[in-house]
């Protein structure tokens, strides 16, 4: 851990004052893990670097990584309408939700709970609409599940195998939607109303997967890799290229990243391209519900990640890590 002390400081800080259960924080470069620690407990399980999480949202990116496998493939493209693979989709709306709606939050379909009791499909299917599609972005998960429906009609694989198969190919050996992984416990998730046991029935594309911080670490190294030209990997060079080109840039925004965060989104990504604070401005990755992140910094060459299990977080602060992890380069 040469180098990172600052940035383990933090981990260690933060657990040993109660603002977080547990974390895992790993550091990656192109080569491979370079730092790898953990802190805490949850309910007396001590955190193991190898223990599995709930990644929540960081799902999205693992299964627009299979959207955007499709799309190199030729079995479509970001314009394909969602009603090409639901027909059922949007009867009652005026615009066409693309592909490219659904990976940047721009679908303006109404976002239901994390765990909607009616099942996502149905959610999706809800009539309405909070906007016209492209016209703003308003963050949104079950989309995600319409993006998953579209990578199995044209391409004809379900998205979590497409991810177990892609991700074993760079050793990421460790990503399931099976709780009997025995992931750590979000803490206040009863608290706060969400009921693990029925969320996970769900097998959620925009919230779903478990993994652990070497998984993550491993697509954070390939990701660095693909990012400086080679071709072996999950996608192609040219294929990262267009996720990382930003589709929100000056539509409105709508909960809960307002424009001041100078945040957009790309294809599943998130761009911090323009967020105050942060070392360099070429970061990407993403966060989940209780506490995990995952970020790549390709002009620094790295990628770190921190996996915990708490949705309520006061005092913690995302930058402050951001800026530890950089700045020992």
């Amino acid at each position: 851990m040469t180098g990172y002390g600052a940035a383990f400081d933090w981990a260690r800080r933060h657990v040993d004052a109660g603002r977080l259960p547990t974390a895992v924080l790993g550091v990656a470069t192109a080569e491979g893990v370079v730092a790898l620690d953990a802190f805490g407990a949850t309910e007396g399980r001590p955190a193991r670097v190898g223990d599995p999480y709930w990644l929540f949202s960081i799902t999205k990116v693992l299964t627009g990584l299979s959207a955007a496998r499709a799309v190199e493939r030729g079995f479509l493209t970001t314009e394909t309408p969602l009603a090409q693979a639901i027909p059922e989709f949007g009867a009652s709306r005026d615009d066409v939700v693309r592909l490219r709606h659904l990976v940047s939050h721009t679908s303006g379909i109404r976002e239901p709970s994390l765990d909607p009791p009616e099942g996502l499909r149905t959610a999706l299917l809800a009539p309405g609409r909070d906007f016209a599609a492209g016209t703003a972005s308003r963050y949104s998960t079950v989309a995600f599940d319409g993006i998953a429906e579209l990578v199995r009609c044209t391409a004809g694989w379900e998205w979590d195998a497409d991810v177990a198969a892609w991700a074993s190919t760079i050793g990421a050996h460790g990503f399931t939607l099976d709780p009997a992984a025995e992931p750590h416990t979000v803490v206040d998730a009863a608290r706060l109303g969400l009921d693990m046991r029925s969320f996970a029935q769900h097998r959620n594309p925009g919230a779903g997967m478990i993994g652990t911080a070497a998984d993550l670490l491993a697509v954070g190294s390939a990701l660095l890799r693909i990012g400086r030209g080679e071709t072996g990997g999950i996608v192609r060079p040219a294929t990262l290229a267009m996720m990382l080109r930003p589709l929100t840039q000056g539509l409105p925004r709508l909960e809960p990243y307002p424009a001041e965060r100078g945040q957009d989104w790309g294809f599943t990504w998130n761009l911090r391209t323009r967020a105050p604070g942060l070392i360099d401005r070429d970061v990407f990755g993403h966060g989940g519900w209780a506490g995990t992140e995952f970020w790549v910094h390709p002009s620094a060459g790295v990628a770190f990640v921190l996996l915990t299990n708490q949705a309520e977080r006061p005092g913690v602060e995302l930058d402050e890590l951001d800026n530890a992890v950089i700045s020992a380069l």
